[in-house]
C-alpha cells in the first residue's frame, strides 16, 4: 500500500502553462458537442422567506423560513427565464437544527454542537430523509421535496442536491433509513483508534469536550436552551470532521461534525486497492468493471447507497463537499456507480488544490470542479483593482486540457457577496468579470440565488456575519425578496438598479445556453492589442470564441470610471484562419448594438468602438 502523498497539501498550488496536455476522450468529446450549463445555487430555506425581521440568532417563528412549496410553477418560470438548467437546492438533506421535531418522531439537537440556530448544511444528520425545516408537514417531507423534483423537471432543469462523504454530524442518527441499510459507525469496533470497516476514528482514551467558545460566540447567542450546558456525551471522542484528532477541537475546527474514515490509517496508509494510472484514461464503465467483486472499506458501500437512493428519488446528480479530503480511488467507485445508474448524472466537486485537479477529473471520473483558486481569484483581483487582466490567459492556458471541466462561479455560499463592501461594494462591478466567467470557457456558468439583483449580504444573522448570507441561521435575503415581491416573483419591489442587473444577467445566461461558439474554440486576442491598439492597457481583455456554424469577439471593460476609445483588432492569421471578407457586420448579443470590422489591406481586422466603464461587447461575426 502506498502512502497517501498529496491528501492533506496545501491548497492554492498553480498548475503552471507549461504542463503537459492531455488528450480529450472520445465520452468528453460528446459532452463538448452539448450547450453550456448554467447553476442556480439556491439556499432552499432562505429563498421563499418573505420574514424581513432579521433579528440576529433568530428563531424560525421570529424570523421565518421557506418551504420546498415556495418554489411554484411561477419561481421555477422565472429562475428558468435567467437561462438556468441546473439548480443546486443546497441544504436538502436532513442536518442538525435546533427548532424542536420531536412530535415527528425526530430527536433534539444539542446546541453545543450545532452551528447557528438553523444548523449547517453540511452536518448532515439522516442522509435519508430532508430538512424538516423545509416542509410544510414534516410528516411529509419526503413527498414534498419528491414534488419539487417533479415541479424542476416539468420546467425544463435539473435537480443538484449536496452529498457530503468527508463527515457527518455529531449526532448522526438515521431514523428513516431503508430496509437493510445500518447506521454510520453502528458496526464500528470502539476500542480500536482505526479499523479498515470503522466508519469513524476514534481517540479510544478520552470523552468528546465541546470547544471553548471564543470571537464572542455563545451558543445559540446565549439564549436559554436546556440543551445548551457545554456538555454533549460522545465516548470515546472521534476525530473531527476538518481531521481534528483532539478530544476537545478548537473553536475554529468543525467541531459540529465527525471525520469518515475510508481506510486510510491514522499514518495515512491507504488500505484498499490502488487504482492503476492507465484508468484515467478510462471511461465509468471501466472503473466500474475495475471495483466489481472487489472489497472495498465499509464507507465506500454506505456513500454509494445514498447516492443510488437520490437518484432513484429522482435527483439528476450531486455537488460533493470537499471532494479532495476523500480518496480518488472512492470517487472511482462511487462515480462509476453513479453514471452506471444514470449516464447523464451531474457530478460537481469542490477541489481546490490545482495539483489534485487532474486526478479528480480523470481517475475520479468527476464531471466539474470549482475553479476557485485560479479563474475566481483572479477575477476577484481585477475587480478590486490591483490585477491584471494579462492574467486571465495564464490561468485559461494553464487548464486548457481540463478547462470544460472548470466550473465558473463569481459567488457561492462559502464566498462574499459581491456587492458587500468586505469585497467591491457594488454589483455592477462583477458585469464585465461575469461576461468572460460566463464566456471564455465550455465550463458551465454557476450564480447564486440574489447574486442576479445585487444581494450584500449585510445581515448580522448570529453565528453567520456579514458579508456572506448566513447558512446557519433564520434570515431573510433582503434584495432577493424584493424581487420575490411577496411571493409573486415579479421583481416588483427592485429598485430600477436592481431591474437592470437582472436583465443583465438574464441576457448574458440566457445568451450562453444558446451558442454554439462558447462549446468550441478559444483564442485569445489580448496581446495583440496591448502591442497595437493605442489606449488599450490591463483593464481590457479580450478573446474570441468559434466553431464551425458562430465566431464570436468578446472585449470587456473591468475599469469602473474610464471609458476606452479603441481602433480594436483581429490579427491578420485570425481573420486569414476565420476567411473574414472585406466588410463584415458585427451584431452585439446582449444589447443589440450593431459594428463594421473592416479588413486592411495588411489583413488586420479593425473595428472602432467606445467602451464605456463596466462594459462588455459581445459580437457574433455575420454576412
Amino acid at each position: 500500500m502506498r502512502k497517501l502523498m498529496l491528501y492533506f497539501m496545501v491548497l492554492g498550488l498553480f498548475v503552471t502553462s507549461c504542463q503537459k496536455k492531455e488528450t480529450r476522450s472520445s465520452e468528453e468529446k460528446t459532452v463538448m458537442k452539448k450547450r453550456k450549463a448554467v447553476v442556480y445555487q439556491v439556499f432552499t430555506r432562505l429563498f421563499g422567506n418573505t420574514n424581513t425581521t432579521n433579528k440576529p440568532w433568530g428563531t424560525l417563528e421570529e424570523n421565518g423560513v421557506g418551504k420546498f412549496a415556495d418554489f411554484d410553477d411561477n419561481a421555477l418560470k422565472e429562475i428558468k427565464k435567467l437561462g438556468v438548467t441546473h439548480i443546486w437546492y443546497t441544504g436538502v438533506p436532513h442536518h442538525a437544527v435546533i427548532t424542536d421535531y420531536q412530535e415527528y418522531g425526530i430527536s433534539l439537537d444539542d446546541p453545543d454542537v450545532v452551528k447557528g440556530r438553523a444548523g449547517s448544511p453540511y452536518a448532515v444528520k439522516d442522509y435519508y430523509n430532508v430538512n424538516p425545516d423545509l416542509a410544510i408537514d414534516p410528516d411529509k417531507r419526503l413527498a414534498e421535496f419528491k414534488a419539487l423534483i417533479e415541479r424542476t423537471h416539468a420546467h425544463g432543469m435539473r435537480v443538484l442536491i449536496d452529498i457530503v462523504p468527508n463527515h457527518v454530524a455529531r449526532n448522526y442518527e438515521g431514523r428513516t433509513n431503508p430496509e437493510g441499510i445500518e447506521d454510520f459507525g453502528a458496526q464500528d469496533d470502539t476500542s480500536l483508534a482505526y479499523a479498515r470497516n470503522n466508519n469513524f476514528y476514534y481517540i479510544t482514551d478520552a470523552e468528546f469536550e465541546v470547544p471553548e467558545w471564543q470571537d464572542g460566540y455563545l451558543p445559540l447567542g446565549g439564549a436559554e436552551n436546556a440543551l445548551s450546558d457545554s456538555k454533549f456525551s460522545e465516548v470515546p471522542a472521534k476525530w473531527t470532521g476538518n481531521g481534528s484528532r483532539l478530544p476537545q477541537p478548537n473553536f475554529h475546527d468543525w467541531y459540529e461534525t465527525v471525520k469518515i474514515n475510508y481506510g486510510i490509517s491514522p499514518e495515512g496508509v491507504e488500505d484498499f486497492e490502488e487504482l492503476p494510472e492507465l484508468y484515467g484514461q478510462r471511461d465509468y464503465k471501466a472503473h466500474f468493471e475495475f471495483w466489481k467483486g472487489k472489497d472495498v472499506p465499509d464507507s465506500w458501500y454506505k456513500f454509494r447507497d445514498v447516492a443510488l437512493y437520490w437518484l432513484d428519488f429522482g435527483v439528476d446528480g450531486f455537488r460533493f463537499d470537499m471532494a479532495e479530503m476523500v480518496p480518488v480511488e472512492f470517487w472511482s467507485f462511487m462515480n462509476s456507480s453513479i453514471k452506471m445508474r444514470n449516464p447523464d448524472a451531474f457530478l460537481l466537486a469542490e477541489v481546490y488544490n490545482p495539483a489534485l485537479y487532474r486526478d479528480y477529473i480523470h481517475k475520479g471520473k468527476m464531471d466539474y470542479l470549482y475553479d476557485k483558486v485560479e479563474l475566481y481569484d483572479s477575477l476577484k483581483h481585477i475587480m478590486k483593482g490591483y490585477g491584471w487582466t494579462d492574467h486571465i490567459h495564464t490561468v485559461q492556458s494553464g487548464l486548457q486540457d481540463i478547462e470544460h471541466h472548470m466550473l465558473h462561479f463569481l459567488e457561492n455560499h462559502d464566498e462574499q457577496r459581491i456587492a458587500s463592501p468586505e469585497f467591491v461594494g457594488k454589483a455592477e462591478i462583477a458585469k464585465p468579470a461575469m461576461v468572460v466567467s460566463a464566456t471564455l470557457s465550455s465550463s458551465p456558468t454557476m450564480i447564486y440565488f440574489g447574486q442576479e439583483v445585487g444581494e450584500d449580504g449585510s445581515e448580522d444573522a448570529g453565528f453567520g456575519k456579514p458579508s456572506r448570507t448566513s447558512i446557519f441561521d433564520y434570515i431573510g435575503v433582503p434584495a432577493h425578496q424584493r424581487w420575490m415581491n411577496n411571493k409573486q416573483f415579479d421583481g416588483g419591489g427592485l429598485t430600477q438598479d436592481e431591474k437592470k442587473l437582472r436583465d443583465f444577467y438574464q441576457r448574458l445566461l440566457s445568451f450562453t445556453t444558446k451558442s454554439a461558439a462558447l462549446m468550441g474554440q478559444y483564442r485569445e486576442v489580448h496581446y495583440y492589442n496591448k502591442e497595437h491598439t493605442p489606449n488599450y492597457d490591463h483593464r481590457i481583455f479580450s478573446f474570441v470564441r468559434w466553431d464551425e456554424s458562430e465566431k464570436l469577439v468578446i472585449i470587456s471593460n473591468f475599469d469602473t470610471e474610464m471609458s476606452y476609445d479603441l481602433d480594436f483588432k483581429l490579427p491578420p492569421d485570425l481573420v486569414k484562419e476565420w476567411r473574414l471578407e472585406d466588410k463584415v457586420v458585427l451584431k452585439e448579443q446582449l444589447y443589440r448594438d450593431t459594428k463594421t470590422l473592416l479588413v486592411n489591406e495588411k489583413g488586420e481586422g479593425n473595428v472602432s468602438l467606445r467602451l464605456e466603464p463596466l462594459q462588455s461587447y459581445i459580437f457574433k461575426l455575420g454576412k
